[in-house]
């Protein structure tokens, strides 16, 4: 199925956004904007977050941390801590039962700093008190003394500095080479860029409380995105059986991949069963930015070679991305990195260059599009250079050179999903430019740095930039991505057990509605999550969609055979002649007509069922290799407006095109990607954790600074392509992550088109978009 769905029409697909009018029947099943069911809880602030938890006995937790991004540990003294009145207990190195080491990709993170501590931030010891205020002054009192060494903190010197790591400071080199690597084109332009350090910044800051069990085991309460994963992990640090510990989510505020810290889970679980209290840990905004993985910091080495008609002939690349103190997801980042380092384009030819090393800068991970923005803003400067070097316009040479479905990857690898890119990008091209802003006092408020701003209306010029992006679809490499779901009916009610976190992509609601669009009943309740679940994995790479999505849909399936297959064989029919509709089953001839509750009679049905998408592949030696389950693709023209005096600039508006598959609730996939499109454009003009030797400066919210309401831009949602993925349930895509690669580069090549500068660097400094000859 090929379709095409205007925006406007795609959001509206019920009156009022999805709001029930009281006469009107009851949202149901799929394509309608089902509000979710956590909506209220929310609103009314009885959504149960971490931090708000409380236990009889509870005692708080704090959690000593390094001021150096290296230095050598010679001793800690816990004396004076320990001490303290209403102390319970301190923990350090020495405490860690089990695996001393834990990591997501890696295990190379040692729970507490033994002999020498590798960024600015690192956990060396944890306290558990009667008052939180005790817990932070006795971690305060602990006495450590440190040989202060010098930090390693630019990667491009990682690769001759002495080992900050037993395991090395290279990580992992991804060498890929496709078709003729002398191949030379008739055109050829060259760019550096650099993609800096943007933090996840979720709403709350990392919470947790831990209540240890009468088996000598504990429970975790937190907000893990990865409970079987952070299992494991707590199981082998502290020394059980992974069965001995429990992993409860609780709500999660905000997330954009594996947001939580690990270490904070693992000092509480310790801190517990030590004391036999519950222990209840609710870092600050400074802890949470130093704890944390952010999106890597990357430097991008380009040469795009092109025929004088601006077809691509060979790219060149060298990425270097800095993972910080330790490994965590840095191996596929690069992988991502390196596999979509020429972007959506068809490229016979090409020579590309990924490390990921080790520094002393604070950690790097998994962050929404993480690998994949990087390359992005790369490979669509180049786009514009070699624009400006043919004489062509930005849209055009893209169009010359865009992918599709049956080309290939630069990693050999056939792209087999739907790829309609050109589609995408006419559709961004041909929708209508916003108005200039009249001439009058209230149009103050929409020159870059608003009415305070110190700038001229005549310094400001308006520039129209073009960005193509893609992220793969799941993991990649060979993982096994699989997940459980279980769907339970009893009455007029249906039950879905499946340990796929919410993180705000909205699977809860899904989950709901593929149960009622499959069993016609329309009360769903989703159950809370807890290791106790069979594993549904991380919630990333938007995989909750499609592999607990499919899950669910099967089960969902098997219980509608059992519920029909009596009805069939009363009447003598296959059950493939019933439908189930609003609650009602029906014959294709209308002899059987009944409800549901009816056909039940009392009965409770339920069923299991697994998802698991088709195998993937490492890359090879030469980074070739099958390594993506399926891809999505996305088109953003920004509009943005640039005082070429000062640097200031604001962007009008962000035109989106895209590639969906389907369309399964309209008003959440547009907050889907308006909320990918803001947090692209943070990464492009602010978002930047900025280090000084490896030492985090300003740590907070007020030197990090975050888009708000009045940086947003009017975000239009120009098209919709709906072509089905035939591999994918319900045929549906991504669509979170690829907005966020797509708008940073968007972005910069607005401010190309209106300074004529090279704009190499994210975010955007005030001297990069001043114009180079400013004429009054």
């Amino acid at each position: 199925m090929s379709g095409t769905t205007d925006g406007a029409d795609a959001v509206t697909a019920t009156p009022a956004a999805g709001v029930r009018m009281p006469d009107e029947p009851p949202l149901h099943g799929l394509g309608v904007s089902l509000p979710p069911a956590d909506a209220p809880a929310k609103t009314e602030g009885t959504f149960p977050y971490a931090a708000d938890l409380w236990a009889e006995g509870l005692l708080w937790a704090a959690v000593l941390r390094s001021p150096h991004p290296r230095a050598r540990i010679l001793s800690i003294d816990t004396r004076q801590a320990a001490e303290m009145p209403g102390v319970r207990v301190v923990l350090t190195h020495e405490d860690v039962p089990g695996d001393a080491a834990h990591g997501r990709g890696t295990p190379d993170r040692p729970v507490f700093a033994k002999d020498e501590v590798r960024h600015h931030g690192e956990p060396i010891a944890a306290v558990a008190a009667e008052h939180p205020d005790t817990a932070r002054l006795a971690a305060a009192a602990i006495a450590v003394e440190y040989e202060l060494l010098d930090a390693v903190t630019d990667p491009q010197l990682a690769f001759e500095a002495e080992p900050l790591h037993p395991d090395g400071n290279l990580i992992r080199h991804i060498p890929l080479r496709f078709g003729d690597a002398e191949a030379v084109g008739e055109v050829m332009v060259e760019g550096l860029y650099r993609i800096g350090r943007q933090d996840p910044a979720p709403i709350g800051a990392e919470a947790g409380l831990a209540v240890p069990r009468p088996d000598g085991g504990v429970e975790i309460y937190t907000a893990s995105t990865d409970p079987h994963a952070d299992r494991d992990l707590a199981a082998a640090s502290f020394g059980l059986e992974p069965d001995r510990v429990k992993i409860v989510v609780t709500g999660v505020p905000g997330a954009t991949g594996d947001r939580e810290d690990p270490g904070m889970q693992l000092a509480l679980g310790l801190l517990a069963m030590r004391t036999g209290c519950p222990v209840k840990l609710a870092a600050t905004r400074e802890e949470s930015f130093l704890a944390h993985a952010h999106r890597h910091p990357t430097l991008l080495r380009y040469r795009h070679h092109a025929d004088a008609e601006g077809k691509l002939v060979k790219v060149e690349a060298q990425i270097l991305m800095d993972a910080g103190a330790y490994a965590d997801t840095s191996a596929e980042t690069l992988a991502a990195a390196v596999s979509f380092a020429c972007g959506p384009y068809v490229v016979p030819h090409a020579v590309v260059e990924g490390w990921a090393v080790r520094t002393n800068n604070p950690p790097s991970g998994h962050v929404r599009g993480e690998g994949a923005l990087q390359v992005c803003a790369a490979y669509e400067g180049q786009m514009d250079r070699l624009a400006a070097q043919l004489g062509l316009e930005p849209d055009e040479i893209r169009l010359r050179n865009v992918m599709a479905t049956g080309d290939l990857l630069p990693t050999g690898q056939t792209v087999t999903c739907p790829a309609p890119v050109a589609e995408l990008l006419r559709a961004v091209k041909e929708a209508p430019l916003p108005e200039l802003p009249k001439d009058t006092p209230e149009a103050e408020w929409l020159l870059p740095g608003g009415p305070e701003g110190a700038g001229e209306p005549g310094a400001v010029r308006r520039g129209v930039g073009y960005a193509l992006g893609m992220v793969h679809m799941l993991g990649a490499e060979g993982a096994d991505e699989v997940s459980t779901a279980t769907v339970k009916v009893s009455g007029s009610v249906a039950t879905v057990l499946c340990a796929a976190v919410e993180t705000g992509a909205g699977f809860a609601t899904l989950a709901r509605q593929i149960v009622q669009e499959t069993l016609g009943i329309d009360e769903v309740h989703v159950a809370g999550v807890d290791t106790d679940q069979p594993p549904a994995g991380r919630a990333c790479h938007s995989r909750h969609t499609w592999v607990s999505g499919g899950a669910v849909e099967r089960a969902a399936k098997m219980v509608r055979t059992q519920l029909l297959q009596p009805l069939a064989h009363k009447f003598g029919m296959s059950t493939e002649l019933l439908q189930i509709t609003d609650g009602k089953i029906t014959s294709y001839d209308g002899v059987l007509s009944t409800t549901v509750a009816e056909a039940l009679d009392g009965k409770e049905l339920w069923a299991t069922a697994q998802s698991r998408p088709h195998p993937t592949e490492p890359l090879d030696e030469n980074g070739q290799g099958d390594a993506f389950v399926g891809l999505a693709f996305c088109a953003i023209r920004c509009v943005a407006d640039v005082d070429i005096e000062l640097g200031a600039v604001r962007v009008v508006e962000m035109a989106v095109a895209q590639d969906v598959g389907r369309v399964l609730n309209p008003r959440q996939l547009r907050a889907r990607i308006e909320a990918g499109v803001t947090q692209g454009l943070g990464a492009a003009l602010m978002e930047n954790l900025r280090t000084t030797r490896g030492q985090v400066r300003h740590p907070d919210l007020t030197g990090y600074a975050l888009p708000t309401a009045l940086d947003a831009p009017d975000i239009r949602i120009v098209k919709l392509v709906e072509e089905r993925d035939v591999v994918a349930p319900f045929g549906a895509k991504p669509v979170s992550a690829v907005p966020v690669v797509t708008s940073p580069a968007a972005v910069a090549a607005a401010v190309r088109a209106a300074t004529g500068r090279p704009v190499g660097r994210l975010p955007i400094r005030p001297q990069a978009a001043v114009a180079q000859v400013v004429q009054r």
